[in-house]
């Protein structure tokens, strides 16, 4: 099986605290979990060292059990006969509990951090705040992470962070105040959902998540509900052909297409659902532009469907069981009763994916659209960007409250309000569903950054749910096989790309 390189499940702040909780309760003591921390922060810091000859490092450690985790650091560092130092932000003998303990084997100075100095200094640990950070990094300690970050930009040499980089909120991502920037950053048991939300994610550097002795089962009482969109999460529900199988049996997706002057994104998505499994796609194009669809499209059949009217005499047909619409439509009223269409009960339930046009139509009234979605038999994902999000999701940006929220919080608020799977599309696109589950995509190219990339995406969504792959599982498989297929074409991608290199894609899936 394609797998990534780190754990499906993803944690909060308070659920890691729960699974080192019940970890000691059960019997490890904090001491042998911090033990273990320290020597994969030691592990990392020495492979990096071997790779630059460099033997001066500098241990930055803040007052909790982060600032513990690097007194075993610098001491495993050390009997390595590396040149350690050590720079605190508490004085030792005032730390207490495990840090405290970690602090006393550790048997040279100890500096203070706002007096210690980085020059000649070949790599930095800081191990100042972990993600559970309670407050905004200011003060002193701002001053001292602004002059880490200084030193790292002036002399290119690396730091590597304890769980988070310092400044990071563990569970959202956000910076707090001010944050180191890491180049490697070694967390544990797993990776937290800050580690994968931006900003957060390009301030971790490479990661990894080092195994401590926190037992796997330890998840059956945290029940987490966020993950990694890898291959992992979603791969046993793949839809994948079978001997005896035939195009019917592999869903039949129907792409809602605009006037003649906008034929592209639908054709875009057409083509992208075909590759991405739909064993036929029908192209619902007005008359106007029947001529311009036939002539350029082969594999994609091509049927006239002229308003709302024309796309409910072509979904009469119950083979036809998987619509999407949106791309190249235009904000109109025509293209909300044209969704609410697609959203009608029918004899066979039918999944709907709606994108661009067809969310931003429903800007200034969402409850019409919320009704259609709960009246419809069928899944429904929506695949809006941030600006689309915006306009249709106006009260999610904040709690009740009154604070922001992070993306992931902000896409699950979305699913529960609309009752639909929200893909919230950008580099750290985030599925939710209305059950609460969530997934956030671990990477994506830039050169996503392109016209007509997301009309492809929605083709992909589409196709998967024609396979009757379940919602929540469709829309993120669709959000990583969109991704996989811009990282394996690599620069000058644009949108037609996409779909030429889902085969790729589908390689490495059904090779696994």
């Amino acid at each position: 099986m394609f797998q990534g390189p780190y754990p499906v499940e993803l944690l909060t702040n308070t659920q890691m605290a729960e699974a080192d909780r019940l970890t000691i309760e059960g019997g490890v003591p904090g001491m042998a979990l911090m033990e273990k921390a320290g020597a994969a922060v030691a592990r990392v810091a020495s492979q990096i060292l071997a790779k630059t000859s460099g033997r001066r490092v500098v241990v930055l450690c803040g007052p909790g059990n982060n600032g513990g985790d690097g007194y075993v650091a610098a001491r495993i560092l050390r009997g390595q006969r590396l040149k350690v130092r050590v720079a605190a932000l508490t004085p030792p003998e005032r730390l207490r509990g495990d840090a405290r303990q970690a602090a006393e084997s550790w048997n040279g100075p100890v500096e203070r951090a706002d007096c210690c100095r980085l020059n000649g200094v070949d790599l930095v640990v800081d191990a100042l705040f972990g993600a559970g950070l309670a407050r905004d990094i200011d003060g002193l300690a701002g001053l001292i992470v602004e002059e880490l970050n200084q030193w790292r930009r002036r002399t290119g040499q690396q730091v590597v962070a304890v769980d988070i980089p310092s400044g990071v909120d563990g569970t959202t991502g956000a910076v707090r105040g001010v944050a180191v920037e890491a180049d490697a950053t070694v967390t544990f048991f797993r990776l937290k959902s800050g580690h994968m939300l931006l900003p957060g994610r390009q301030l971790c550097g490479q990661l990894t998540c080092a195994h401590i002795g926190i037992r796997a089962d330890t998840l059956e009482k945290i029940r987490p509900d966020t993950f990694v969109n890898e291959p992992g999460l979603w791969r046993p529900a793949l839809p994948l052909p079978k001997v005896e199988g035939h195009k019917y049996s592999r869903g039949h997706a129907v792409v809602v297409c605009g006037g003649a002057s906008f034929t592209g994104a639908a054709r875009l998505a057409a083509g992208a659902a075909l590759r991405a499994g739909a064993g036929l796609v029908t192209l619902a194009t007005p008359r106007e532009a029947l001529a311009i669809n036939a002539a350029a499209l082969t594999s994609v059949m091509v049927r006239v469907s002229d308003g709302p009217d024309g796309l409910a005499a072509l979904l009469a047909d119950p083979r036809k069981n998987a619509v999407a619409l949106g791309p190249g439509l235009g904000v109109s009223e025509e293209t909300r009763v044209l969704a609410e269409t697609a959203l009608a009960p029918s004899e066979r339930a039918r999944a709907v994916t709606l994108d661009a046009d067809a969310l931003t139509s429903f800007a200034e009234q969402q409850a019409r659209l919320w009704r259609a979605i709960r009246k419809s038999r069928g899944p429904v994902a929506l695949t809006p960007h941030a600006g689309e999000f915006a306009r249709l999701f106006p009260r999610c940006a904040q709690d009740a409250e009154g604070a922001p929220r992070s993306k992931l919080d902000q896409a699950r608020a979305a699913a529960r309000e609309s009752g639909a799977v929200v893909l919230f599309k950008g580099p750290d696109t985030v599925t939710a569903a209305p059950d609460g589950r969530a997934a956030i995509l671990p990477y994506a190219s830039p050169w996503l950054a392109t016209a007509g990339s997301g009309d492809a995406l929605t083709g992909i969504v589409a196709a998967l749910l024609a396979q009757g792959m379940e919602p929540f599982l469709a829309a993120s498989c669709a959000a990583w096989m969109h991704a996989r297929a811009a990282q394996i074409f690599g620069p000058g991608l644009i949108a037609d790309d996409i779909q030429a290199a889902l085969p790729a894609v589908w390689r490495e899936l059904s090779d696994a």
